[in-house]
């Protein structure tokens, strides 16, 4: 008889293919695949990078950042996600999920939202110590 181990976490979750990504290997501009892919979060997390670079203020990538970090709960839901557990950085599809979190933390500590700093950095180490360590150590 198998035994269950009820001290285990959740199993990693591992999004699917994002369409946007194909549109960015060619070459296409942020604000273009967003408007071809809102639900992206690789699209709103690239056209808040791409803010950021530019220098746009700080509320602007804050708020593009925010987008993808909502439409990454979504499609994160939608995969089995329960609120908690790991989002691997090695796995690819998953990385702009945790780019618009490290983002939105940034942004937050940028205009002094000390606490949505803390709590997105957090949960960014929480989901994958690596995109922790990439994006923000």
């Amino acid at each position: 008889m198998a035994h269950l181990d009820l001290m285990a976490g959740p199993p990693p979750t591992h999004l699917p293919v994002d369409p946007a990504a194909a549109e960015f290997a060619d070459g296409a501009a942020p604000a273009a695949v967003v408007r071809n892919h809102p639900e992206s979060p690789i699209a709103w997390a690239t056209l808040a990078e791409q803010a950021r670079d530019a220098g746009a203020d700080d509320v602007t990538v804050y708020a593009y950042s925010r987008v993808g970090y909502h439409r990454s709960l979504d499609m994160l839901r939608r995969n089995g996600w329960k609120g908690h557990g790991p989002v691997p950085w090695d796995h690819e599809p998953n990385r702009g999920f945790l780019r618009a979190l490290a983002l939105l933390a940034l942004s937050a500590r940028a205009i002094g939202e000390t606490a949505e700093w803390e709590r997105c950095s957090e949960f960014l180490r929480d989901s994958s110590p690596a995109a922790y360590d990439e994006l923000l150590g």
